[in-house]
């Protein structure tokens, strides 16, 4: 095109007028195609809506909003939904620019989009966690031309959005009928449940540092045995019994009339064998999905609890519950974690195949509104310091990959009052007491263990001590309970 004249008008002369002329000529075409692009469909929606057989503005377009975390499922209830119904071509995307925060699909095809700008590109992809070592891809921006159950054209639409504020993601069904964009939606919102990678699996909910969401985490299923759970007798008994065996008669209990869901207590000093315990019911438990809560992550126990029901049999396990829980008479303070987590445990309907399983080191601090329903806390079990008879079971459990020269009962009888915790650090002081002498092969002699319970019972190791359980509280350790006061 000829250059545009701006400014003062050319002197007299032929040749200046003329490519004056040709100049205007060329500017009113561009203005004359830009009017006529703007009034055609792009390719991209042309490509959507020559698919649904109607124009864009009688398109409609239903819309479900997932957690991010969610994303890897609502993904493969889409690719399951496109395997039965079929597809027309695959994923494409947009080569119309970024999308602006919480602008739906149907809304950018609508923008203007000239030439290049309209044009459908490829979709983009990301990454997920199946497991807890695997992975796959799946759609984070795009459209597939498909059908409807009952075979009406229909698209189907993935985005997350991450730029802006708290992550999400969202599926949008556009058709030319709303009962056809619904029934779509309704449909893969069931493959999605059966698809759904978490059942099954050990999750732990945690804090993203990308604008606090919460975020669901693959953990390895690790088998103990139960000689690796050193109770008193007849305590792992009554827990098991308690999760799973009720979980093994969950149809006999809904026909009887009675309550499947059910809330299990553990209770006692810190290193004691409560975590372990759970440990231990999470790798037995193998058809079992496991949510962990430690920490802040347990104000995520709404969307955990939502989580278990819809993959029951489940178990939920808060640790140190009392950080939340405690009881109001102990302070002036209420804490809306309480609530949530009463609200989220009488969410799950009773007939629910779901276990709540909380730890505490304070039991005598908890909310006594935890056990005022059943399915809250049915069950309280303590988990007490070992006894001798526990003492020696966890030496011979701790030491068992070295060889031990003589018998237990001084050490034994030297650690009464310690915890499960304590004794295991002293076996490894122990071997590494062992391995600086320089004997091979590796045996473990009472002179080894009498050395490290001098150092572990040194004045400069009480912090170490105490935080290992060597020292035992005196009388029961626990404050007297306030006078009662009106709930507020």
């Amino acid at each position: 095109m000829a250059p545009i004249y701006v400014g003062r008008v050319p002197s007299a002369g032929g040749q200046d007028y003329r490519d004056l002329a040709r100049s205007l000529q060329g500017l009113l075409e561009v203005a004359r195609r830009t009017l006529v692009d703007e009034e055609e469909p792009t390719e991209l929606v042309a490509r959507v809506t020559g698919h649904l057989r109607c124009e864009l503005s009688d398109v409609v377009a239903v819309h479900e909003r997932f957690e991010i975390w969610d994303h890897v499922n609502v993904h493969r209830g889409v690719e399951d939904y496109l395997t039965r119904h079929g597809s027309v071509g695959s994923w494409f995307g947009m080569t119309s620019g970024m999308m602006r925060p919480h602008q739906d699909l149907l809304s950018r095809l609508a923008m203007p989009a000239p030439g290049a700008m309209g044009r459908a590109g490829s979709a983009s992809y990301g990454t997920v966690a199946t497991g807890p070592d695997t992975d796959t891809e799946v759609v984070t921006l795009g459209l597939v031309a498909t059908t409807a159950p009952g075979g009406a054209p229909a698209v189907i639409g993935i985005r997350a959005e991450r730029e802006f504020g708290p992550p999400y993601g969202e599926l949008e069904i556009l058709a030319a009928d709303r009962a056809a964009a619904s029934a779509t939606r309704t449909e893969i919102a069931r493959l999605t449940a059966e698809q759904n990678v978490f059942r099954g699996q050990v999750l732990s909910f945690a804090e993203s540092e990308h604008h606090g969401n919460e975020l669901a985490s693959f953990l390895p299923r690790i088998p103990l045995d139960a000689e690796d759970v050193v109770l008193p007798d007849g305590v792992l008994e009554s827990i098991e019994l308690h999760v799973a065996g009720a979980g093994s008669l969950a149809g006999e209990l809904r026909d009887a009339g009675q309550h499947l869901k059910r809330g299990l207590l553990l209770y006692g000093p810190p290193g004691t064998g409560k975590t372990h315990t759970v440990r231990y019911l999470t790798g037995k438990l193998t058809g079992t999905t496991v949510i962990l809560l430690t920490g802040r992550s347990i104000r995520f126990v709404e969307s955990a609890a939502a989580l278990a029901r819809r993959l029951q049999p489940s178990m939920v396990v808060l640790e140190d519950v009392d950080l939340i829980a405690m009881d109001r008479d102990f302070s002036d303070v209420s804490n809306p974690l309480l609530f949530t987590l009463l609200d989220a445990m009488d969410g799950v309907g009773s007939d629910a195949d779901v276990t709540f399983v909380l730890t505490t080191n304070r039991a005598d601090i908890l909310e006594h509104a935890l056990a005022d329903r059943p399915g809250r806390v049915d069950l309280a079990i303590e988990i007490p310091r070992p006894d001798a008879a526990c003492r020696e079971q966890l030496l011979r459990l701790y030491t068992r990959e070295v060889a031990l020269d003589g018998e237990t009962a001084a050490v034994v009888a030297a650690t009464e009052g310690v915890t499960a915790s304590y004794i295991k650090e002293l076996v490894r002081r122990a071997v590494l007491a062992a391995l600086r002498t320089g004997a091979r092969p590796l045996v473990l002699r009472q002179a080894h263990f009498d050395e490290v319970l001098a150092e572990m019972s040194a004045e400069h190791q009480s912090l170490t001590r105490s935080l290992l359980g060597g020292d035992a509280v005196p009388g029961d350790g626990r404050p007297q309970r306030a006078q009662h006061r009106p709930r507020r």
